[in-house]
C-alpha cells in the first residue's frame, strides 16, 4: 500500500521539557516579561504606562450599557409612506425595497414609523409605530398590526 508522504511537520510544543526539541528553561519565550508568562495579553494593553490608554481617553459613560453601541432605528415619517400604493402592506421587506436598502441591514437596525407629515392612503402597517402615527393611520382608514 502506497501512502502519500507528509511534507508538513508538526509544530513544536513549547514549555514541555528538553525532549520536546524546543529547549527547557525559557523554551523560546525569552527572559521575563509579560509575553514569557502563561497569561494572555489583555485586549486593551498598548505596551507602556506613560501614554494614557485608548480606553481611558474615551469619555466617561455610566451604567451597564457603557461598552455597547447605541442601537439606532431607521426612522420613517408618514410622509415617506405616501410612496406606497393604496392598500399595501408596510413591513420590513417592503420598506427595504422602497428605500433601496439591504433587507438584512434594515432587519438588524429595525424600523419605526413616526407621525410627521400627512397620510392619505389606507395602509396595513406591521412595524413599531408612535401613538401620533397610529392615530393618523387609523384616521386614513388604515390598520396598525402589532
Amino acid at each position: 500500500m502506497n501512502l502519500p508522504k507528509v511534507k508538513s511537520k508538526t509544530q513544536k510544543r513549547l514549555g514541555r521539557g528538553y525532549g520536546s526539541g524546543k529547549g527547557g528553561h525559557t523554551s523560546s519565550r525569552g527572559q521575563k516579561g509579560q509575553k514569557s508568562r502563561g497569561d494572555k495579553i489583555h485586549i486593551l494593553f498598548e505596551g507602556y504606562k506613560t501614554k494614557k490608554s485608548f480606553y481611558k481617553r474615551l469619555p466617561l459613560l455610566r451604567g451597564k450599557a457603557k461598552n455597547k453601541s447605541a442601537r439606532k432605528h431607521i426612522i420613517i415619517n408618514l410622509s415617506d409612506l405616501e410612496n406606497f400604493t393604496n392598500g399595501a402592506i408596510v413591513n420590513i421587506k417592503s420598506v427595504s425595497q422602497v428605500l433601496k436598502l439591504d433587507e438584512k441591514f434594515v432587519q438588524k437596525l429595525g424600523v419605526k414609523v413616526l407621525g410627521n407629515g400627512k397620510l392619505t392612503k389606507n395602509l396595513e402597517v406591521s412595524l413599531p409605530v408612535s401613538n401620533k402615527a397610529k392615530e393618523k393611520i387609523e384616521k386614513a382608514k388604515g390598520k396598525v398590526i402589532v
